[in-house]
């Protein structure tokens, strides 16, 4: 139970009509969830309006409503709070309702475009080997040292991201290594939080569905970097043009990394193979399971982080070397019979796809075939459909379009889209199947021996989205099932 006066600093209020010196046992700003004695935060969202729902939140228990407009009837039981933001009260509420813990550990966000969850998760895996009690938060899955929470967003909403914060703080977690998306620092679900330290891995061409431009797209980063304060720190891949526009007001300490530029932290790739990667870190030697160059950028910046945080740099690069690859991230299995390459990565972006297919440029040999399938998810961005489509076409010798997450638009919509990037050159070798099943059937049956299959965009996802409907769908797992009928 919280006294409602203690919860509302920083919320900006306006107006307030009724006692402040109530107790509250609980924060909502989803009707559906209230209990008696909630302090209700009516929200205006991008499908509804939480100012419609007070009325039920009230009849369901509710002693106290935060909001931007007053009902123009009320009830003179309830306690009404008028603010300028609810969504930014909201955060700053569930802030003080769990006490603050972002304070009592040391929270360490990663932003970018590609590499979150692969540094995030890197980040997790190394600290717990070091022996420390961790949190995560990222889009794959949510962790509490070793307990594993579901995850339904990249960075969850400012109630849920506090609520377990406070779940680590009470398992004794010291560390916590959490996802921050550009659309959490835009709908303020990370403010008011202390963060001990921040990286920035890279920006490119995404989610302009959302914030309609690259600049507010860049914008929206750099506003987790100018929400830092003085006793955190700032690491930015020196080698992306962006990093320095992202550091520009903070006033954190700041610290760079890189493998082709001068910066505080330098990485070199010595080799690249199927096996991994062979790597000097700050002139040290190192093979890690990992590969790719993008994945050395994500190493050494996990090395980065642990040397900002103070761990011994042998020790680091030990437990480094150990780590395996995150699921879904450059993930391979082999086809042993006809020893076909099956590489299933969440690649949905142009940089990703372009990133994970110049590795795989590095490492084949030049006799095999690559043989992409690629797609691109519904409701969102559909200026990278065609670009998508012509990486692919660029460095594949065979590419089928299909469906990713059509959501609620018409997948053959979507794949008409990606098909206007395709280069008239390579129309021969593009085929587009709707049916994603159907797709990678399709690119086993191709295959022959020594090739390389790419499956892009969905990575670790378990399920497909179709008209709202999630279905059961694995893309690892479809590969593995028709690699075994291939080889009976």
């Amino acid at each position: 139970m919280k006294v409602l006066r203690d919860i509302l600093y920083k919320t900006g209020i306006l107006e307030v009509i009724g006692s402040t010196s109530i107790s509250v046992g609980q924060v909502c700003f989803d009707s559906r969830e209230v209990s008696k004695g909630c302090l209700f935060v009516a929200i205006k969202g991008t499908l509804s309006d939480g100012h419609q729902y007070i009325h039920q939140a009230i009849e369901k228990g509710a002693q106290a409503v935060v909001c931007e407009i007053m009902p123009e009837e009320r009830n003179e039981k309830i306690t009404y709070i008028k603010v300028k933001d609810s969504q930014l009260a909201l955060a700053y509420i569930s802030t003080q309702f769990y006490d603050e813990p972002s304070n009592k550990l040391q929270l360490i966000g990663v932003t970018g475009t590609n590499g979150k969850t692969t540094t995030v998760t890197l980040l997790y895996n190394l600290f717990t080997s070091l022996g420390y009690k961790c949190g995560l938060l990222s889009t794959v899955k949510n962790m509490i040292n070793g307990e594993v929470i579901p995850a339904t967003h990249t960075t969850p909403d400012s109630l849920r991201l506090n609520q377990l914060l406070n779940e680590m703080v009470e398992s004794g977690c010291s560390y916590c290594f959490m996802e921050v998306s550009s659309h959490a620092t835009v709908q303020d679900r990370v403010t008011g939080l202390r963060f001990s330290g921040a990286l920035f891995t890279n920006i490119t061409h995404d989610h302009l569905d959302y914030h309609r431009t690259f600049n507010e797209y860049i914008k929206a980063k750099k506003k987790f970097f100018d929400q830092l304060d003085e006793s955190a720190f700032a690491l930015v891949n020196e080698d992306d043009k962006n990093s320095e526009v992202m550091i520009q007001n903070t006033k954190a300490k700041t610290k760079t990394f890189s493998l082709k530029s001068m910066s505080d932290f330098k990485g070199r790739v010595i080799e690249n193979h199927f096996s991994g990667l062979h790597m000097s870190i700050d002139g040290n030697d190192i093979f890690c399971k990992l590969i790719g160059s993008f994945n050395a950028y994500n190493l050494l910046g996990v090395y980065s982080i642990a040397m900002m945080l103070g761990k011994e740099k042998l020790e680091v690069l030990t437990h480094l070397s150990k780590l395996s690859p995150v699921d879904g991230r450059f993930e391979y299995i082999n086809s042993i019979k006809k020893n076909i390459t099956g590489i299933i990565d969440y690649a949905h972006t142009p940089d990703a796809l372009q990133n994970v297919l110049k590795t795989i440029k590095d490492i084949r040999t030049g006799n095999e075939r690559v043989i992409t399938v690629v797609g691109c998810g519904g409701d969102r961005d559909i200026q990278k459909r065609p670009l998508m489509a012509k990486i692919a076409c660029d460095y594949s010798d065979q590419v089928i379009l299909t469906s990713d997450n059509p959501r609620t638009e018409d997948p053959a919509l979507i794949l008409d889209q990606m098909q206007q990037g395709v280069p008239t050159t390579h129309l021969k070798k593009t085929l587009s199947i709707e049916n994603r099943k159907e797709a990678i059937k399709t690119a086993c049956i191709l295959a022959e021996t020594g090739d390389i299959i790419l499956l892009a965009g969905k990575g670790h996802e378990k399920y497909q989205e179709i008209k709202g409907v999630r279905y059961p769908f694995d893309d690892k797992q479809m590969l593995v099932e028709m690699f075994h009928i291939l080889e009976k």
